[in-house]
This record gives C-alpha cells, sequence and structure tokens, in this order.
C-alpha cells in the first residue's frame, strides 16, 4: 500500500484523474477498476471516481509496487491493460504472432510506449504469469526477429532465455525459411529467379541502396523470387529471404524494376491504387533445423502460415496459395 498526500498544489482535482497523473503506469481501465472496488480510498474510505480533493487529504493506494516505477521502456508492458494479439502458436518457450502493419515491433522505432508488439506480447505474458519480472530478473520474453512498422507478418517471441539463444544462432545459421507475399508492378522476368547484389544502409534516410558491386559498409544481400499471379499491371510474388538486410526486398524489387505497390519510399505512390504503404507481408515460416535445436526440437519440420493477407484479396480476389 503507497498513500499520496494532497497539497495546496494538488487539491480541486478529480480523485481519478490526480492518480492517473501520480501514477503513470496504471491503466485507465484498471484505475477506475480500483476506484470501484475501494482499492483506492480517500482518509480510509472508498470514493467515486469525480470526487473533488481537498488539501490535507490521504490517499491509500492498494495496488503492485511496480505501477510506482519510473515509466520507461522496460516496463511499458505494464499500461496495457488488454493485450491484443493475433497468436499464430505457442508453447512453453516460443510465441508466433501475426503483426499487422501499422504497429511497430518495439518503442525505439518512433512509436510510444505501451503500443508495441513487445509491450502487448510482454503484458499478455505477464498476464497469464507466465513471466514475473520482480522474480525474474534475469530474462525479459524477447523478440527474435523484427518486421517494419508497415510491412505484416508472422514475428517470433521467445519465452524463455534458453529458447532465445537457440533461436538466435538459428536464425544466425539460416535454420528457419521465411516467406513473403508481396504485390510489385509490372511482370518479373523471369518468372522465377535469384535477386543478388550488395545493400548499403543510410541511418540518416532510413533506407537502404542497392548496389551490383561491392563498396565499404556495404553487405551482401540474396532474396529468391516466384511470381504467382499476374493481373492488370500487377504481380503477386512470393519472395524467399536468404539474407536478412533491412528493407531487402523493397530495394531489391525496385531495383530490378518493380518496385512494390504503396511503396512510397523504393517507388511511388499510384493514385489509382488505394494503398498508402508497402503491399508486405511475412506470411510463411518454417523451421528446418539441421543442428540439435534442444527444447525447440519438436518445431523442426513445422510450418506456420498466415491465412488471411489483406491486399491479396484486395488485389487478387480468389487467389489461393
Amino acid at each position: 500500500m503507497k498513500e499520496l498526500h494532497i497539497g495546496r498544489n494538488d487539491a480541486g482535482q478529480r480523485l481519478d484523474r490526480f492518480v492517473a497523473k501520480s501514477v503513470p503506469l496504471l491503466p485507465a481501465s484498471l484505475l477506475q477498476k480500483y476506484i470501484r472496488l475501494k482499492r483506492i480510498k480517500v482518509n480510509g474510505k472508498g470514493a467515486s471516481r469525480d470526487t473533488r480533493l481537498v488539501e490535507g487529504n490521504v490517499l491509500q493506494l492498494y495496488i503492485n509496487d511496480e505501477f510506482f516505477e519510473t515509466p520507461k521502456a522496460e516496463n511499458a508492458y505494464l499500461t496495457v491493460s488488454t493485450p491484443k494479439l493475433h497468436i499464430v502458436y505457442e508453447d512453453e518457450h516460443i510465441l508466433l504472432v501475426d503483426k499487422k502493419p501499422g504497429q511497430a515491433v518495439h518503442p525505439h522505432d518512433g512509436a510510444e510506449y505501451g503500443k508495441t508488439l513487445i509491450d502487448h506480447i510482454q503484458a499478455y505474458l505477464y498476464a497469464k504469469r507466465e513471466w514475473r519480472p520482480r522474480e525474474e530478473n534475469s530474462f525479459t520474453p524477447a523478440l527474435c526477429n523484427r518486421i517494419d512498422r508497415n510491412t505484416g507478418g508472422i514475428v517470433i517471441a521467445a519465452k524463455t532465455a534458453e529458447a532465445l539463444r537457440i533461436l538466435n544462432q538459428k536464425i544466425r545459421d539460416r535454420e528457419l525459411d521465411k516467406r513473403y507475399l508481396c504485390i510489385v508492378y509490372g511482370t518479373p522476368k523471369p518468372p522465377e529467379g535469384k535477386l543478388e547484389g550488395y545493400i548499403f544502409k543510410d541511418a540518416a534516410k532510413n533506407r537502404v541502396y542497392v548496389t551490383k558491386t561491392s563498396q565499404p559498409g556495404a553487405k551482401t544481400s540474396v532474396t529468391r523470387y516466384k511470381t504467382l499471379c499476374t493481373r492488370n499491371g500487377l504481380s503477386l510474388v512470393e519472395c524467399e529471404l536468404i539474407t536478412g538486410r533491412t528493407h531487402q526486398i523493397r530495394a531489391q524489387m525496385a531495383a530490378a524494376g518493380h518496385p512494390l505497390l504503396g511503396d512510397g519510399k523504393y517507388g511511388k505512390l499510384d493514385k489509382r491504387y488505394d494503398r498508402k504503404f508497402q503491399a508486405l507481408y511475412s506470411y510463411k515460416l518454417t523451421f528446418t533445423f539441421t543442428t540439435d535445436a534442444g527444447c525447440l526440437s519438436h518445431l523442426d519440420g513445422k510450418t506456420f502460415q498466415v491465412e488471411d493477407v489483406d491486399f491479396v484479396e484486395q488485389y487478387f480476389p480468389g487467389y489461393t496459395w
């Protein structure tokens, strides 16, 4: 239990608004619930949310200590009262989540704390009591891969330290097969092939550049692609990442003369189509372990796929893969 004392400058405020400012990590819905349950009292008695505070009042808050911490990225999950996740698969070690376009995976992507994918994953595991941060100071559930804010698809989260270690190694050893669906302008020729080159990242502009020859700071980039369907000047393409560079598919397809639909960074926005961000989705993941995977061995050979990719139905209605 914590006590808050109302001074001259705090007087006159509503109870719920004062507590919201004093305990910013406490979700609004939980704040209102605690007032109703009389876990937030004024001078030892229950009070309504619109009670006007008076100088000298003492508030008793019977809520968990973690809500009184200073807000930061590490505890942003506390602000999520109702986690919103599209779960593709879950076991005791990992969680596969279908991230929808528009959501950032981490706060440093420019998103507000409490709204990112990792915030919702941590809040989900905290609510299930599978993760107790005050008891397990050495490990925090973490993402093993990331995708751009406006790209949708499967993101892998490790629920245990062992799973995180194994998956990070498997990703480095390329023992995961990740497939993307995208829509590009034109018809790739040949319809199936490999895009190879070097990618140089300009961090200041948050974009990359594709070159045919190596240069200082550039990294090799390889993408396999297969044209699945072509209609009305657009092609539905499946891409396989051999390397995993920033904006790899977007930049390499644009360099090949086939920018992604809706990609204003590496192509241009087309008024004929109602699309303001790239038509790109990480829709399928297969675990292809060639070495021991420990606690994740049961996943070897398994494929997980997102069945609903909005732009496929919108631009290629009736197409199934």
